[in-house]
């Protein structure tokens, strides 16, 4: 079997392997597309069972950034890099330069920045043997969180016919970076927060400043919430994981949450909205892209997250009208980005919608 066999290989214009034995360093990049523009998407490092586990991750991954860039609106396209091994063990200045160096040899065809298992810090040393690193001055965080924050806001309003988060219950999965400024954003709105983490210290900090509930990671699923937010890793609604929700609305941070695409139908088979993943967390990616693109303001850049929530409606909307699931029509609207469709020209427009009865979206 070859990569062109693999089951998550979705015609990838490029997957490079990397390898420095001095350095330590087994990467992957995989370009999706650059119908749009040159690549662009983190490097995440991870102690994968095995080199396959990356290549699946890595392949998926790449895919999800080309439809994040698309939605958001980017000139750019989809890339994204997996570096084999444990952050806190195997993590040092030799490897992340010469992961450094095999990016810098795509000639800028693909950009790199943090991701799971790398930071700020890490993409500055890459960045040293790099010209095509982006999301060097400011964490991209916070801006993830907000953008996940107005997608979440958009489900509550759609589906619950609620304008606000006072006394709902959002279960959390993940407390890191964007997890944890998502938790600030729920509570300052009001919402009582369930949250879990394997890091007993980011636990700690959510029931001291949020006076969150907290729960044992595998319980978070069948917790009684409105909510359920992913912000972990992916592949974590699947056949196993759904059937224990309670929640009406998933709606988070991390990338790739679908074990498999037909859990998207399951999702809407138990009356679950599903936001996603690559249509909401795209705040972050806008705020790191304004490194590559050399335009735009603070004012605009929020302007540009906060469309996240008509944007995510016009989703929710057509979903129900076309009896489709929103993976599909999230799917549909980036790829007909990726051909160079006009939004004006598909079905998504805005004055074929009706939003009347749904309370709270004064903000189309």
């Amino acid at each position: 079997m070859t990569v062109f066999d693999h089951v998550e290989f979705d015609n990838h214009e490029q997957v490079v392997f990397c390898r420095d034995v001095q350095a330590g360093l087994y990467a992957i990049v995989a370009i999706h597309s650059t119908a749009l523009g040159p690549a662009a998407g983190g490097c995440r490092m991870w102690p994968y069972a095995s080199a396959a586990d990356a290549l699946t991750d890595v392949l998926r991954l790449s895919k999800a950034m080309s439809y994040k860039s698309a939605l958001a609106g980017l000139p750019l396209g989809g890339g994204k890099a997996v570096i084999l091994g444990d952050p806190a063990v195997d993590k040092n200045e030799r490897l992340l330069h010469a992961f450094g160096r095999c990016v810098q040899h795509l000639g800028g065809r693909y950009w790199t920045a943090e991701d799971v298992g790398t930071g700020l810090s890490d993409v500055q040393i890459i960045g040293e043997q790099c010209d095509y690193v982006f999301g060097t001055s400011v964490s991209p965080a916070p801006y993830t969180a907000l953008g996940v924050f107005e997608g979440m806001r958009a489900a509550v309003a759609y589906q619950l016919e609620r304008g606000n988060f006072r006394g709902l219950r959002v279960a959390v999965q993940g407390l890191g970076n964007v997890g944890r400024h998502l938790c600030h954003l729920l509570h300052d709105a009001g919402a009582e927060l369930i949250v879990t983490d394997i890091n007993p210290a980011a636990v700690s900090y959510a029931v001291e400043f949020f006076d969150a509930k907290t729960v044992a990671p595998s319980a978070i699923y069948g917790q009684p919430a409105d909510v359920f937010s992913p912000c972990a890793l992916g592949g974590i609604l699947n056949d196993t994981t759904i059937p224990l929700l309670q929640a009406s609305i998933v709606a988070g941070a991390a990338n790739n949450q679908l074990g498999e695409r037909r859990h998207a139908q399951t999702l809407a088979d138990r009356s679950i909205l599903y936001a996603p993943d690559y249509l909401i967390n795209a705040g972050g990616l806008l705020s790191a892209s304004r490194e590559i693109l050399h335009d735009e303001g603070e004012a605009e850049l929020l302007h540009r997250i906060r469309r996240i929530y008509s944007t995510a409606l016009r989703v929710f909307v057509t979903a129900d009208e076309h009896g489709r699931t929103t993976a599909d029509v999230a799917d549909s609207l980036a790829l007909a980005q990726l051909a160079d469709s006009q939004l004006a020209d598909s079905q998504l427009a805005e004055e074929e919608l009706d939003y009347s009865g749904i309370e709270g979206i004064s903000a189309l």
